[in-house]
């Protein structure tokens, strides 16, 4: 179901932005995203775009690949 598959990437992107440091204020910034915005893909509630995801991932210096590794089937 994709809901799993967002709420699976959610949880990478929030676990990535902790191991760094960074509140989800100072990411969103980084990221040029609203905070209530990273909120909702960190819980698996927004179906963000591929333009947003590499903007998420520019500002946790990764890429797509990392975070989307073996993610489940929808």
């Amino acid at each position: 179901m994709a809901s799993d598959v967002l709420r699976e990437l959610g949880k990478r992107i929030r676990a990535r932005r902790k191991e760094l440091g960074f509140s989800q204020e100072a990411f969103a910034l980084a990221a040029e995203i609203d905070r209530s915005y990273v909120g909702g893909v960190e819980r698996g509630e927004r179906n963000l775009t591929f333009t947003v995801l590499c903007r998420l991932c520019e500002a946790l210096g990764c890429d797509v690949a990392e975070l989307t590794v073996a993610l489940p089937k929808p």
